[in-house]
């Protein structure tokens, strides 16, 4: 995002995430429901407290500078995504706006939270199928989600042709990617008495490393002529699922992963995630032409030193099990809710004042 030909495949940054994020919640899911205590209130609790505390100081970050250097139509925009992005369905709006890889996408501060509805409108269905399939036995859950999985893998191979930036944006397509962890997880839990120990270190070390290789693999020679997603996305996809199943510890991939540093960057990545594409988009904004290099990389130095003062700060109080902010779920949903309504508001002030012309002019 920040522009460097080096590491044009990046964007499948949010395919690997799809993987993991599929696989850790799962396996909480999984483990919930073995032990009867399913609850999914608390489910969408933790989600909540995961998510909106620091999307809602992004976004409340932004309006400033929104009002400050965009143009009516663009400010209309962003007063449309604003909306979306309290009701998760910013994928839907942006698919109708633009391509992903449109030169207007990259002036578009909240264009990154197409992935982050996606992932949403995933979890609102699959905690509740999950324990409705659970009912019918372990074995016949596993099998209808790998069947669904590969469903969505073909309609994102085959269907991309024909509408490839619907096929980028929307949860059918994308499906695929986020199963592909519950896949993982229950394997890795013990489905049909198989778990990840019974191969050789060495073996584990050979399967989590091509692993890895097939990730480099695609942010390396990945560029926006890729169909994204599709049969190319299996290279992310397969790795990451070659490395959550075979990296046990031991491994060399898991002692390189397990590194301080990369184990920091990994606390902060939501954050960070939110962070860096309102960076890139207003520095865009503001400058009459592309910011160079130094800038960029500036930027997203920025990003990261955001992201752990948003983590500490923000993140952490909201999760902490021992005294967090709100400490009733009760107050978790009121809160959430008034301040997305909040910015719903303000949101459809801006979209139907029309980027608030008149105001603009003055500017």
């Amino acid at each position: 995002h920040a522009g460097f030909s080096l590491f044009s495949g990046g964007f499948v940054g949010v395919d690997v995430f799809f993987v993991i994020s599929g696989y850790l919640i799962t396996g909480i899911l999984i483990s919930d429901l073995e032990r009867g205590s399913f609850s999914i209130a608390r489910f969408y609790e933790r989600r909540a407290r995961r998510i909106l505390p620091a999307l809602f100081v992004v976004m409340l970050a932004c309006l400033p500078f929104a009002w400050l250097w965009m143009l009516p139509g663009q400010l209309q925009d962003f007063s449309a995504s604003l909306m979306a992005v309290v009701f998760f369905v910013s994928n839907i709006l942006f698919y109708n706006q633009s391509g992903y890889f449109a030169a207007s996408a990259e002036l578009k501060p909240l264009l990154h939270t197409w992935s982050l509805a996606v992932e949403e409108q995933y979890y609102l269905l699959f905690p509740i199928a999950l324990r409705m399939l659970w009912r019918h036995g372990r074995a016949r859950a596993f099998a209808i989600v790998a069947a669904i999985a590969v469903a969505s893998l073909l309609l994102a191979g085959f269907g991309g042709h024909r509408n490839p930036d619907a096929n980028f944006y929307l949860a059918p397509s994308r499906a695929w990617e986020l199963l592909a962890g519950p896949v993982c997880a229950f394997a890795t839990t013990g489905f049909l008495g198989a778990r990840r120990g019974g191969l050789p270190v060495r073996s584990k070390d050979l399967l989590a490393g091509a692993g890895l290789a097939l990730i480099v693999h695609a942010i390396l020679r990945f560029d926006a002529t890729t169909p994204a997603p599709g049969f190319y996305t299996l290279a992310p996809v397969c790795g990451t699922m070659m490395i959550l199943l075979f990296a046990a510890p031991g491994t060399w991939v898991a002692r390189l992963l397990s590194m301080r540093g990369l184990v920091g960057v990994g606390l902060i990545s939501y954050s960070a995630y939110l962070w860096h594409q309102p960076l890139f988009a207003f520095a865009r904004l503001r400058s009459l032409t592309e910011p160079g290099m130094l800038q960029m990389s500036a930027l997203a130095a920025l990003s990261l030193a955001l992201a752990w003062i948003t983590w500490r700060w923000v993140e952490q109080p909201f999760r902490d099990p021992r005294k967090p902010v709100l400490r009733s779920r009760n107050a978790v949903f009121a809160v959430g809710g008034a301040v997305g309504a909040i910015f719903v508001a303000v949101g459809a002030a801006g979209y139907l004042g029309k980027g608030f012309e008149a105001p603009a002019a003055t500017r």
